[in-house]
């Protein structure tokens, strides 16, 4: 069933977002010019969400990829509260009195994310109540615990990601009188999110990963061409440093059943999720939960089964890896996706695709023809397709899409094979997981000039 390439186009648009940051937004010339991002599904629903907001209250931008697993719900809620997590956590002991006095005495709340959404990228209604008290309650611990010194950006990312994490776990420890967000925060604990989050402030990049999704560095080498630098390393079985600290956090008896299949206890690729209390709550804690929570978590048999070698919880941590880089002038973009992209690219392809795409300039590889005699006419043939494949560059007007027409229609030669790409977009639903997974990419471009001028 072949589509035409305006249908395979409307469909790897669909959820296509730009941002373009104003040249001067009142308070300082930003590093970063802007960002492309899209999506492409593969589970219906999408299981990955994205996220990009400025932070108002203080100096920067969060960018962030989240791939859910066991449904949705987890990756949703985290792409919804995770920045605000960081934002307060970064804001300095003042302001976060003057937002609680404004809360205390009912008045206008102080703007603290602008946030950047496609239409698609929803908010649940009925949970944002119950997700502000929480946060609230985080701030206030904040107030009480000042110590007068201004937060690193480091330990802000991390405290912002275990915290969530706990209040995660324990809003669905206390459910909820109302059934329908009863059963939304035990949905959100039982199902996981891995997360890869960018804060860029000025020439300061720091990268807060966790699980498998990734960040990469786009490099601008002397002599034009592209490299790539990894900002984030994946928390699985083929990570050693990964598989050692699991071996140090649980007894040497349970060495064996840790890591089964490249699987958590068998069962789990991440090694490191937000939610998935599957792997965090004690055996009593989970019975206690599902047998007292609604019917509908009783029919799900997810939620009923114990992973098996299950002794010493918790198995699973939200506690991200934090890489800090000083961003340079020939640093020219990030590169944030779900495993989705690194399972079908290697990062320097990657590299070089959305570096040629950014700069309209293409290193021609000249044409092998091997030690045969080509006629004139089967040159021109070598030619014209050549060109033909430098103009599919300008149909996209975003990197990120970019980026998925190869990820999905590349062929063994590097280029984009229209048939394949037709053929793997008209799958069906449950066909195609089968041979992919969501995609979800941002590709943030970074402003020379002004990371020159620090």
């Amino acid at each position: 069933f072949y589509l035409t390439p305006s249908q395979v186009n409307s469909i790897l648009k669909a959820n296509e977002y730009s941002f373009k940051v104003p040249e001067f937004d009142g308070k300082n010339v930003s590093s970063v010019l802007g960002f492309d991002s899209n999506q492409l599904p593969a589970n219906a629903p999408i299981e990955d969400r994205r996220s990009a907001a400025t932070c108002l209250q203080t100096r920067g931008m969060l960018l962030g990829v989240f791939d859910g697993h066991a449904g949705c719900a987890c990756a949703q809620a985290v792409s919804e509260r995770l920045f605000y997590y960081i934002a307060v956590s970064l804001l300095p002991h003042e302001t976060l009195l003057e937002i609680e006095n404004a809360v205390e005495s009912g008045r206008a709340l102080l703007p603290i994310l602008q946030w950047h959404k496609h239409p698609n990228d929803y908010f649940s209604k009925e949970a944002s109540k119950l997700y502000f008290n929480s946060l609230r309650t985080y701030w206030q611990e904040l107030i009480d615990l000042n110590s007068g010194e201004t937060t690193d950006v480091r330990e802000a990312l991390i405290n912002a990601f275990k915290r969530l994490d706990n209040d995660i776990s324990l809003e669905a420890q206390v459910g909820d009188p109302n059934s329908f967000l009863n059963y939304l925060v035990l949905r959100v604990a039982f199902s996981g999110a891995t997360a890869c989050v960018a804060h860029v402030d000025g020439i300061d990049l720091h990268v807060a990963n966790t699980g498998d999704s990734r960040a990469m560095l786009g490099v601008q080498e002397e002599d034009g061409s592209w490299s790539a630098v990894n900002l984030s390393y994946d928390h699985n079985a083929q990570n050693e440093r990964e598989v050692e600290r699991l071996k140090m956090e649980h007894p040497k008896s349970e060495e064996k059943s840790l890591v089964k299949q490249d699987r958590l206890l068998g069962l789990l690729m991440p090694f490191r999720a937000f939610g998935d209390v599957k792997f965090k709550w004690s055996i009593e804690l989970q019975k206690r939960v599902v047998e007292s929570g609604p019917d509908q978590l009783n029919e799900n048999e997810y939620t009923k089964f114990i992973p098996p070698n299950y002794y010493t919880p918790p198995y699973l941590t939200a506690e991200p890896e934090v890489i800090h880089h000083k961003l340079r002038p020939q640093d020219k973009f990030l590169v944030l996706a779900t495993d989705g992209l690194w399972e079908t690219m290697h990062r320097q392809d990657v590299a070089r695709i959305v570096g040629e795409y950014l700069t309209g300039v293409h290193h021609q590889q000249p044409i092998a023809v091997g030690g045969y005699k080509v006629t004139l006419g089967q040159m021109h043939g070598l030619l014209t397709e050549r060109r033909a494949r430098i103009s599919s560059v300008f149909e996209d007007q975003n990197a990120a899409t970019h980026l998925i027409r190869h990820a999905v229609g590349n062929n063994e030669f590097g280029t984009v094979d229209h048939e394949r790409l037709s053929k793997m977009l008209s799958l069906p639903e449950e066909l195609a997981r089968m041979y992919r997974d969501d995609i979800t990419i941002i590709v943030v471009q970074f402003n020379s000039h002004v990371i020159g001028a620090y």
